[in-house]
Formats: C-alpha cells, structure tokens, sequence
C-alpha cells in the first residue's frame, strides 16, 4: 500500500506554470505506475498524466500534451508534474494516484490516491 499526499496547487494567471509534488509512503512506490487526474467542479475526473515505474515511459491526455510534464524521483519517492502556460479550463482539483502495475494502462488501475490540490487559473 501507498499513502500519497500532493503539494504545490495555488491561483496562477493564464500562461503561468505551476509543479504539483506527490510525496509517497510505502515501499511498493518504486515498483508502481503513477499518474494524475483531476476534477473540475460538476466534471467526472478526468486523467491528465501517468509514468512507468522506472521513469521511462510517460502518457498524457491530448487536452495538456505539450505543456505538461510529469516526472518521478524514485530515491526521493516522489512524482511531479510541472504545468506550463496554463489555461483557465486547466482548473481543477488534481489528484495524484498509484497504480498496481508497473506501467499505465488506465485509470482503472490506480488504487491509491492522494487527497489532492487545487489549481486554480484566473484568466
């Protein structure tokens, strides 16, 4: 099991960046798939990124290719996903999850999650 607690959400203006943090517990965190998801207000979640256990493969949905990046520190047990020129449709609480396989297939597959971190763009 994986306790997951995210950091780093705030206000920003459209075109701002902002790097979420996830800081994970557990020793299977090294061995585990990771990704974030978000929730805008009156939305379902909706899946933003994931990376393979070891950092070499990453998945994005098309609505943040290009402008978000996700990324891991396996020594540090820790995934960040760094946003860049943000948009105000890109607000959301954002959720950080742990997959029970080492790499992403789908959502369905994540089953630990954080208690998430509001990212707010103003435009």
């Amino acid at each position: 099991q994986v306790q997951l607690v995210e950091a780093g959400g705030g206000l920003v203006q459209a075109g701002g960046s902002l790097r979420l943090s996830c800081a994970a517990s557990g020793r299977t965190f090294s061995s585990s798939a990771m990704g974030w998801v978000r929730q805008a207000p009156g939305k379902e979640r909706e899946f933003v990124a994931a990376i393979s256990w070891n950092g070499g493969t990453t998945y994005y949905a098309d609505s943040v290719k290009g402008r978000f990046t996700i990324s891991r520190a396996n020594a540090k047990n820790t995934v960040y996903l760094q946003m860049n020129s943000l948009k105000p449709e890109d607000t959301a609480v954002y959720y950080c999850a742990a997959s029970v396989e080492m790499w992403y297939r789908n959502v369905d597959d994540f089953y630990s999650w954080g208690q998430g971190t509001q990212v707010t763009v103003s435009s």
